[in-house]
């Protein structure tokens, strides 16, 4: 990190507002599960806590990704990852023949 000049951060012990990104996941995680239910067991807790990580990473739709989940599940369509038409963001722009000239 030095060669390229990069220095690390020191966030206080007890500044929440210095990491608002896990502030905003403590809170969400504490309204959407921790308030709403009693843990008789650990394992009761692993359980419920994983599905709940699972819905908040792979299904839960944000709205600063246009409502998609965070981590679509990949699914191929096709025969193989070959068959499928390349995404149009990555696709180079057609390339003009020596001559021609485009409005």
């Amino acid at each position: 990190m030095e060669r390229v000049g990069v220095k690390t951060l020191f966030i206080e012990p007890g500044s929440p507002w210095e990491n608002g990104y896990i502030e905003s996941f403590n809170g969400k995680l504490r309204d959407e599960l921790l308030n709403g239910e009693i843990f008789y067991t650990l394992l009761e807790a692993k359980i419920l806590i994983e599905r709940w990580r699972e819905q908040y990473n792979r299904v839960r739709p944000h709205s600063t990704l246009d409502y998609r989940p965070p981590a679509p599940e990949a699914v191929i369509v096709g025969a193989a990852a070959g068959a499928l038409p390349p995404h149009p963001r990555l696709q180079s722009p057609p390339r003009k023949a020596p001559g021609e000239t485009r409005s």
